[in-house]
């Protein structure tokens, strides 16, 4: 069936260079203006957000960079082909610069972008020097390894996480019952189990070094490598403080050791690794729900067009005006113009709107959509390329820019690091020139260390964070990524996309009126069947559901269903006089024909269309839902109304969340469909026929004045949600949104968006205490060991202590909410 009645304008050809003043999509033949104002844009919703938010001022502008993450960066060089790879290892923001530093250096590649907030790199190269599968094993080494973004390699990496803490914790188990058994005792001028004079003490030993060493150099060699990386990529960071803190005890405990002395510091070294494997064992896991990015936009990208003749050849070997075949089913390789043919479009991926379009001869068809129920023949656009490509571009533009999920510890790092390795310097060699003995010295320098390594520091916003997790995920809330916790507090606008989140997002029979409704809706989904058209579907399986309540089955009552039972026996239609048409369908049912779509397919048919059946079509369609007209022997005989129906609970969420913040409503549909939201209670700003690109920029322009929160559903939601300072997905979306998104509401319920930022900001509470305790511990700890109060063993348990407590307070249970 072709949409009764339903048709947008479509966009002209595109002929012009210019481009729209707030998305920058190229502007038709006839762009779209306003008297009050300035510049053209693609179509009316840009224009409306344009009118409403205007441009963000030179102030505002660089106060959303810095929330961005700083500065705004240089411009990316475009030149030769772009690839995406997926990279482990990346665990902190000092990786994208040693990667990107390193891969810059290739021979043909002109320009490298890592990010770290999701494991990918971009490399622009020049096909003809380097050949793109050979850029993931130049792109490996020094513990980092490339490959495509579709082997599944983040999980991986977490198991390698899991396999290194797993390794080393049975071997620090053992060494410290070695100290609990042998060593603990003599510190405290007790005697050991066994005397450790002679070959029993240098077996004890011997084994304490040995597994320390596996415990170091295997359990530890990810944060070794990490201060190596930092070292060289001239920008230190927390892994180098850690690993000096344990290479240093374990060289001077081994010195210790072969001089004969008892005074080693072997379970500090122990200590300190496995507790920051510990923390990044969990980071890597929140992160790993974070994954996947752009996948099912790279998925759906279409990588061979099928010409006129039929012939298949590669997208890249497509030139402007060429015919392509389209067959139902599939997508459109490039944007293009409708040449021959008619057929309901599905863009839903692309707008995110269920209702299809049907494209006629002169229509442009926007590269990516689906040709659901006739075939297309197109012609490709000059310069044409796909719109699901340029979301690929944009989603990755606004996530690479981003700073990614990284502590606080890491923010500091590049004051913190060097700071602390001067004080212990300084007093190591203060000490040396006071005349006191080399052992003393050091002793101070590496009591310096030990106790300011950043264990309770690394593990007070993890450990937090996991109890936010835990509560979020008893409400049905899955937390992508940390930045939850520390932008929810803040949020000042929410913005929610309309179809699919305010709505069910599918199409479905919401009426019937007709003097008898079973016969027009059997007779209709007779004919229906025979189509591959999105509304033609719904009213099959509205029919269905009906024969399965007869059966006795179990279904929902519909507006119209008065409780009569509908007949187990469906109706036929005959294939052989089925015809299409482009405003509906006609076949023979039980000797009858059977008319299904707009009025005027009706009268064409001689059939005519009573007064009141007029009306409330007309009605039906100012409502912004599809009215289906059926008819046959000679009249109409009712309208099967198809529509997207908002979803039970909307007005309530909406009221809760406009109570402390400004509600804004962003949808690509027009028209009624979008009116409805306008005359709401909690609804701000409705901003209609926005395109997908414009969504993004949509949402910067509101962080002009303020932190704003994106809740979306479809991939064209995805720019949007990346661009957000908090993006927040319905899992019965897709997937590229629930991958773009920061948290991902699992339970089929608007208000756990409320609940969402409710959890977050007890969570960034808890989170404050935990950074505050660590801070205190740092000020008090350094002093006391520059001054000699505290030795290494002191050193290390006040680290255990300081991290017991923060430990302590983040498994408390978060204060109880409604």
């Amino acid at each position: 069936m072709s949409d009764p009645d339903f048709d947008f304008d479509s966009d002209p050809a595109l002929d012009t260079d210019d481009t729209c003043r707030l998305c920058d999509l190229p502007l038709p033949a006839s762009p779209v203006a306003g008297a009050d104002t300035e510049g053209e844009f693609c179509c009316r919703g840009c224009l409306e957000v344009q009118r409403s938010l205007g441009d963000l001022d030179q102030e505002a502008a660089a106060a959303v960079r810095n929330r961005v993450g700083g500065d705004a960066p240089d411009e990316s060089d475009d030149r030769g082909e772009a690839a995406f790879f997926a990279v482990d290892g990346m665990h902190c923001t000092t990786c994208e610069a040693f990667l990107e530093g390193r891969a810059e250096a290739l021979d043909g590649v002109y320009s490298v972008e890592a990010s770290y907030a999701t494991d990918t790199v971009r490399v622009n190269y020049d096909p003809e020097a380097v050949d793109e599968s050979a850029l993931p094993e130049q792109l490996s080494g020094y513990g980092y390894e490339a490959g495509e973004r579709a082997d599944g390699r983040h999980g991986d990496e977490t198991n390698a996480v899991a396999k290194f803490l797993a390794g080393g914790g049975f071997f620090g188990m053992m060494v410290m019952m070695w100290y609990v058994l042998f060593l603990y005792p003599t510190y405290f001028g007790y005697d050991p189990v066994v005397d450790l004079d002679g070959y029993v003490g240098l077996y004890v030993f011997a084994n304490i070094w040995l597994m320390t060493s596996f415990v170091l150099f295997y359990t530890g060699w990810p944060i070794i490598r990490g201060a190596y990386v930092s070292l060289r990529a001239g920008a230190p960071n927390m892994d180098l403080l850690v690993t000096l803190a344990a290479c240093s005890a374990y060289a001077y405990s081994t010195l210790a050791m072969l001089v004969g002395r008892t005074d080693l510091y072997f379970d500090v070294s122990v200590a300190v690794i496995l507790v920051v494997t510990a923390g990044g064992y969990y980071e890597s896991r929140i992160k790993q729900r974070a994954v996947g990015l752009l996948s099912e936009l790279t998925e759906q990208q279409v990588d061979k067009a099928r010409r006129e003749n039929g012939e298949t050849v590669p997208v890249s070997e497509v030139a402007a005006g060429d015919r392509l075949l389209v067959r139902p089913g599939e997508r459109v390789p490039l944007d293009a113009e409708v040449v021959e043919g008619s057929a309901a479009v599905d863009e839903s991926l692309i707008t995110g709107e269920s209702h299809p379009v049907t494209k006629r001869p002169g229509d442009g068809v926007a590269g990516g959509t689906v040709v659901t129920d006739a075939p297309l023949v197109v012609a490709v656009d000059e310069g044409a390329e796909s719109t699901l490509d340029r979301l690929v571009e944009l989603l990755w533009s606004i996530q690479s820019r981003s700073p990614g999920v990284q502590r606080l510890a890491d923010r500091l790092a590049t004051i913190f690091v060097p700071l602390v390795i001067v004080v212990a310097t300084v007093i190591t060699a203060w000490m040396l020139v006071a005349g006191n003995p080399v052992t003393a010295a050091l002793l101070v320098g590496l009591t310096v260390l030990i106790v300011s390594c950043p264990c309770a520091l690394g593990l007070a916003t993890p450990l937090a964070i996991a109890s936010g997790v835990g509560a979020a995920t008893e409400r049905g809330i899955v937390v992508a990524t940390e930045t939850v916790f520390e932008e929810a507090a803040d949020i000042e606008t929410v913005v929610l996309d309309k179809t699919g989140t305010l709505t069910q997002g599918s199409m479905a029979v919401t009426d019937v009126h007709a003097d008898d409704a079973e016969p027009v809706v059997e007779r209709a989904a007779a004919v229906e069947a025979l189509s591959e058209h999105p509304i033609a579907e719904a009213i099959v399986e509205y029919d269905a559901a009906g024969d399965m309540a007869a059966d006795g089955g179990v279904v929902e009552e519909s507006p119209t269903d008065s409780g009569s039972d509908r007949s187990a026996d469906a109706a036929i239609a005959d294939a052989d006089g089925f015809e299409r048409h482009s405003r509906g369908v006609v076949a023979p049912v039980d000797d009858e024909t059977v008319v299904v779509g707009h009025p005027d397919l009706l009268r064409h048919n001689g059939l005519s269309v009573e007064e009141r059946y007029s009306d409330h079509i007309e009605a039906t369609r100012a409502n912004g839902d599809v009215p289906v007209a059926v008819g046959w022997g000679g009249r109409c005989r009712g309208v099967i109304v198809v529509g997207d129906t908002p979803r039970p609970e909307w007005r309530e969420a909406v009221e809760s969340l406009s109570r402390n913040r400004s509600v804004v409503v962003l949808t690509g549909d027009e028209g009624a469909a979008a009116d409805r939201f306008r005359s709401v209670d909690g609804v701000d700003e409705v901003f209609a026929g926005v395109p997908p690109e414009a969504k993004a920029e949509t949402v910067r322009r509101l962080r002009g004045d303020g932190s704003v929160a994106m809740v979306g559903d479809g991939s064209n939601d995805a720019p949007a949600l990346a661009a957000a300072d908090l993006g927040i997905a319905l899992a019965s979306g897709t997937k590229l949104a629930t991958d773009a998104a920061d948290a991902v509401i699992v339970r089929d319920d608007l208000h756990a968006i409320e609940e969402t930022f409710h959890i977050a900001e007890r969570t960034n509470s808890r989170i404050r205490q935990n950074l505050g305790w660590a801070f205190v511990y740092n000020g008090l700890a350094i002093p006391m060991a520059v001054t000699g109060v505290l030795n290494p063993l002191l050193a290390a348990a006040a680290m255990a202590l300081s991290s017991t407590l923060v430990v302590s307070n983040s498994v408390r249970s978060l204060v109880d909410y409604e």
